[in-house]
């Protein structure tokens, strides 16, 4: 694992109008690591999830992936680095009227010009690529399906899918278990750690257990602020404690 950071976060305050989601947020994140962002709800995980993509601009300080300024950047050069980083959202951004194979397929339009992705919507191109996605997260028989007459268990899998054909250096997974039984979050932790490989995985989760057992650090975020960043061996009960407290 190299120590040079894929991704660094230097001091970053983001404010909404007068409301602060994040304040002098610093970290720095290298390439293989699995990373858990864990904290109640509103402590800020999903919003710092978004300005390591680079869907949000700091208010201040500075976000940077693969040694690149993300808000200096112009926009071909923004979308560049954004194809290296694939984000899983909580509300899984799927077409539900369409087919499993177009959602998949999805993973490709940072690639893809307009009119090959307009053709795929007709006669669905990469079928082999979208099938080997699929069997990967363990449904490859739901190809044709309809995406919204999957359970909620496989669209998760279908936007994992999506992920995967898009081939990142970096996943980010915002709350990826939330909707799920326990043998449900097991399983989809499980592929997201397989199919990590030597990718980086970020993911925000409530469940410290689950934190505990996939992810080697853990990052944890109170009110807009880190409250620790440890290995999740080094994480005691009362860190824990203290970030739950009312």
């Amino acid at each position: 694992m190299s120590s040079d950071p894929i991704i660094s976060v230097d001091r970053v305050t983001l404010q909404f109008g007068q409301f602060t989601a994040l304040t002098d947020i610093s970290l720095h994140i290298v390439a293989g690591e699995r990373v858990a962002l864990v904290g109640s709800s509103g402590a800020g995980k999903s919003t710092l999830i978004r300005l390591l993509n680079g869907t949000l601009e700091p208010t201040r300080g500075e976000v940077q992936a693969f040694g690149q300024k993300l808000h200096q950047l112009k926009p071909k050069h923004h979308r560049q680095i954004q194809r290296q980083i694939g984000t899983i959202y909580q509300q899984l951004h799927l077409v539900d009227n369409l087919r499993v194979i177009h959602n998949v397929n999805a993973g490709h339009l940072g690639h893809w010009s307009f009119l090959k992705a307009l053709i795929s919507l007709i006669v669905p191109l990469d079928v082999a690529t979208a099938t080997q996605a699929l069997a990967q997260v363990g449904i490859p028989e739901k190809l044709y399906d309809r995406t919204d007459r999957l359970s909620g268990g496989q669209q998760q899998r279908v936007a994992i899918a999506r992920v995967l054909v898009q081939n990142p250096m970096v996943i980010l997974a915002d709350e990826p278990i939330s909707s799920l039984d326990r043998e449900l979050s097991r399983e989809v932790m499980e592929i997201l750690c397989n199919c990590q490989s030597s990718r980086t995985l970020i993911v925000s989760l409530h469940d410290v257990d689950v934190a505990l057992r996939y992810c080697d650090r853990m990052i944890g975020l109170r009110r807009g602020r880190i409250l620790f960043d440890a290995p999740s061996t080094a994480v005691s009960s009362e860190m824990i404690a203290d970030l739950y407290r009312l």
